[in-house]
């Protein structure tokens, strides 16, 4: 049975989603913060977010003061080790969008997260392109080398800034800070996955971090509809097919319930 329209404030909205999704066959899905919410996984720019709630914080992942400063290192390691992210399970949005990959219509699944939750929740790997990295590994700054993550924070009670094993360099998560340059080859294959699509969903993320939200004009240029699933507005709601201001965890499960039925109705 599938999901009724009329548990969503404006079931309108919901039925112009959910019909662009049944018809389309190739689905791009771009995440961001509040996909992990559900999880316990604070988002950045919401009204309770990280950033909102602690301007300093965002100061911390900048690269010149993480590079410049011991205390900002050792600071973002003690934050790194208490993490919400280690003990974190996979929630409903998670879960769906694995459920969406099994319809066969997912095309990609372009994350701004850096939790993994995606890849725990069920979605393969490689259909999975993170865009601001993973905090799962560290990687050296100097000689490049990756370690787990896990392993450098075992390291915290010795050393409060654990230094690269092979060359001694600093070391970081393996993610995007403000002032570091996106992974071309990690542009090239969210470019590709956002011009061949029927379907642009945006979920949980504020659109408002460009590059990243700039993949939203690139596929409505090339003829993709844009759907935005997301608890606050964003600057591409006026553009966007179909808009949908929900908790997450029950309209993308329910959005995806209806592709699944769609996907069976049309058979193998």
């Amino acid at each position: 049975m599938t999901t009724d329209s009329t548990a969503f404030a404006d079931p309108g909205a919901f039925e112009r989603a959910a019909g662009l999704l049944e018809e389309a066959d190739r689905i791009t899905v771009l995440t961001g913060a509040g996909v992990s919410t559900d999880s316990g996984i604070p988002d950045f720019r919401g009204p309770h977010g990280v950033w909102t709630t602690d301007p300093d914080a965002q100061a911390q992942a900048d690269i010149t003061l993480y590079t410049g400063d011991v205390d900002v290192r050792r600071q973002v390691w003690s934050q790194r080790r208490a993490h919400q992210v280690w003990d974190a399970e996979p929630n409903a949005a998670h879960r769906a969008l694995a459920d969406l990959e099994r319809t066969g219509r997912l095309r990609a699944l372009i994350t701004q997260n850096i939790d993994g939750l995606h890849q725990r929740g069920g979605v393969s790997a490689e259909r999975v392109v993170e865009v601001h990295g993973t905090m799962l590994w560290v990687r050296c700054l100097s000689c490049g080398r990756r370690t787990p993550t896990p392993e450098v924070l075992a390291r915290l009670d010795e050393e409060s800034d654990p230094r690269c094993a092979d060359c001694g360099g600093i070391q970081k998560s393996d993610t995007v800070s403000f002032g570091q340059n996106l992974d071309p080859d990690v542009v090239q294959a969210a470019t590709r996955a956002t011009r061949d699509c029927d379907v642009f969903l945006a979920v949980g993320t504020s659109l408002t971090v460009h590059p990243v939200a700039g993949l939203c004009d690139m596929a409505m240029m090339a003829g993709a509809s844009l759907v935005v699933v997301n608890g606050e507005e964003t600057p591409y709601d006026d553009f966007a097919s179909a808009v949908l201001h929900e908790p997450i965890g029950r309209a993308l499960p329910a959005l995806v319930e209806r592709v699944t039925a769609a996907a069976r109705r049309a058979g193998p």
